[in-house]
């Protein structure tokens, strides 16, 4: 049997070639347009628009995203394999769950919470916690124990939108809601130092290591899915609890 060898016919699509560092970045960064910033409801903030009720809300909602992150950064720990990565990343944890009782974000977060009205025990208890956004945090959580850690990290880059959006939000806190005490508002300026340090550190990881044009890919797709997984967020408090509290079946 003669075997008769296969050629190139020309027409064949040469493999991607990855975008350059640059170009990657700036596609990365394009992802902004879609940052919940844009959302009605945070416009509405910003224009100090918001009653106090949409307020306390968007508050206890957030809430259960905020108790969330250290469990998605425990979750990118667990699958990387990298001592020097697990090293660095694990600031994150602790600069959210704190070192001692009454101390990092999510102690800040309950301060905040009591400022607008809203009991630490509320809070905690989750009892106002909309369906939609126990969904969407849920499954950005099952995303960082699912993927690939690195995509996990890409997710994390909504953090180079987080600083401007979140002077504007201060701003418009002190300046529109002075019944607001001021000291409930320290978790904001205490990210206005964390999150350039933590996107500058991700961004480096995502830039290095996503080397083939898939993997560049992939993690566009990961921080749009972030992106709309905080917009998901602001549509179900915009909307409020679409279901009855029944009394049981």
């Amino acid at each position: 049997m003669i075997e008769t060898a296969i050629r190139p016919t020309g027409d064949e699509e040469p493999p991607t070639l990855p975008a350059p560092p640059e170009e990657f970045i700036a596609m990365l960064r394009a992802q902004g347009t879609r940052y919940h910033n844009l959302h009605p409801f945070h416009r509405r903030m910003d224009a100090g628009e918001l009653t106090r009720e949409e307020l306390q809300r968007w508050v206890a909602n957030r809430f259960y995203y905020q108790k969330c992150i250290p469990l998605k950064d425990a979750a990118i720990l667990s699958n990387c394999p990298e001592v020097a990565v697990r090293r660095q990343w694990i600031q994150r944890i602790v600069d959210h769950d704190g070192t001692s009782e009454g101390s990092g974000g999510i102690e800040s977060w309950l301060r905040l919470g009591e400022a607008l009205g809203v009991s630490r025990d509320g809070l905690e208890s989750e009892c106002d916690v909309l369906p939609g956004v126990r969904y969407a945090v849920d499954a950005y959580v099952n995303f960082a124990r699912q993927r690939p850690w690195i995509e996990a990290v890409a997710s994390s880059l909504t953090e180079l939108f987080g600083p401007a959006a979140i002077k504007v939000r201060l701003d418009a806190l002190e300046r529109h809601y002075s019944w607001i005490d001021p000291a409930g508002l320290d978790y904001f300026r205490t990210r206005l130092v964390q999150a350039p340090r933590d996107a500058q550190y991700a961004l480096e990881l995502v830039v290095e290591r996503c080397g083939t044009r898939g993997q560049q890919d992939a993690a566009v797709r990961a921080l749009r899915f972030k992106t709309e997984v905080l917009w998901a967020q602001l549509d179900a408090i915009e909307h409020g609890d679409p279901q009855p509290h029944g009394t049981g079946a």
